[in-house]
């Protein structure tokens, strides 16, 4: 991967004063944060002179054609459909170092939805992404990603008048996360109703979605629109609110947003920060507060703890799942790596929702999925096959 010294970027302030406490989340903070906004003109200067026309020319009204669309045929029987942003991430070369004394960076693909999708199809699964890049360099790189790793990617479209997202993030010596993000607009909050692959969300067994793709228009509403079509169509709904505070106007924006869609979700996964966040301060360990975010329809709750594990919950049962103990070295994508992991499960056997140790079973492959993660740099290219995951659970009980 290509590096970039941070003395070619622009930085601007960035905020983070709420301290993750687990590596499954890349949870970002400050209350009244706007840094996604303080660079001005954050498209980069990419123009549409970086890329050749001859490479891209297969392109047309904002569609992916046959050139770059996903490589392998869809099982539809437990096809994932994941729904929402793809960007690229810079990683710094060095841990322990603030964004902007970072040497050098390491560029990776990511984007949680578009993390979840690759998981899933790195571990033997099926899987699709549908979302917005720009009609650039970047957009066409994580195009060929997606199908380079068997994701179909006939759902994505580029965005002629906005660039790709790019997010720079970190973690200091002090444990504070940092993410600066480049999007004013990118291309990723510009998907319109009109522009979703309808029949690929009602072919899907699962339809996965964030809460970033809610906060503006008019990606809102593609958003909406494709979660009522996966519903009526009787897909189950699944939901990492994935919360990043600097991109939403307010912190009581942010909450209403993601609470907004809450009761229409099947499976729910949310890290302890989350439920801090979600119920104004309460104690994220107490089972009590936890039960509060359980709607009457939803099937099964994830509560993410990082290294310890995950804790689960639906109407009959709950418990803990512990997890596995790894050194880390980018924490980025672990959490959707433990997402990738269990839906990958669901996908191939729904019933598994209603028997304890079976669900016990695929949370601790998902567990595993994101410890594995964590020990490389960057999102999509730590993501584990299975094989991998297997290995890794063999070694934990040796």
């Amino acid at each position: 991967m290509a590096l970039v010294q941070p003395s070619a970027l622009c930085f601007g302030s960035v905020s983070s004063s709420f301290r993750p406490s687990s590596w499954s989340n890349r949870f970002s903070s400050s209350t009244g944060s706007r840094s996604c906004d303080v660079v001005k003109g954050s498209r980069l200067a990419l123009t549409p002179s970086v890329y050749r026309s001859s490479e891209f020319s297969s392109t047309r009204s904002g569609k992916v054609l046959a050139s770059v669309q996903g490589a392998n045929e869809t099982d539809e029987s437990s096809l994932v459909v994941c729904f929402g942003e793809m960007l690229i991430d810079f990683v710094p070369t060095i841990n322990g170092l603030a964004l902007a004394e970072a040497p050098a960076f390491k560029k990776a693909p990511g984007g949680a939805p578009a993390n979840v999708a690759v998981g899933i199809a790195r571990l033997g699964g099926s899987s699709a992404f549908i979302g917005k890049v720009g009609e650039d360099e970047f957009g066409y790189m994580l195009a060929d990603i997606l199908k380079e790793n068997n994701v179909n990617n006939e759902g994505m479209r580029f965005d002629p008048g906005a660039r790709t997202a790019l997010a720079f993030v970190t973690l200091r010596k002090d444990g504070e996360r940092e993410f600066m993000f480049y999007r004013n607009p990118s291309a990723d909050m510009l998907l319109e109703e009109s522009e979703l692959d309808l029949d690929l969300i009602r072919k899907a067994k699962i339809f996965h979605y964030g809460s970033i793709s809610l906060i503006t228009e008019p990606c809102k509403s593609a958003h909406i629109a494709a979660t009522k079509a996966a519903k009526d169509a009787g897909v189950l709904l699944s939901y990492d609110p994935n919360l990043r505070l600097p991109l939403w106007p307010s912190a009581e924006s942010a909450r209403e947003g993601i609470l907004s869609i809450w009761d229409t979700a099947d499976i729910i996964k949310i890290s302890e920060e989350e439920i801090v966040f979600l119920t104004n301060g309460e104690d994220p360990y107490d089972d009590n507060i936890v039960r509060k975010l359980y709607h009457p329809n939803l099937k099964l709750l994830l509560v993410t703890e990082g290294p310890d594990g995950c804790r689960y919950y639906t109407k009959e049962f709950s418990g803990r799942v512990k997890g596995i103990k790894v050194d880390p070295v980018d924490t980025t994508g672990a959490g959707d790596a433990f997402v990738a992991g269990i839906l990958s499960k669901v996908a191939a056997d729904v019933s598994l929702l209603k028997d304890e140790n079976r669900l016990r079973e695929a949370l601790s492959f998902a567990n595993a999925c994101g410890a594995i993660t964590v020990t490389e740099r960057g999102a999509i290219p730590a993501l584990p096959t299975t094989e991998a995951v297997n290995d890794a659970l063999l070694k934990a009980v040796a």
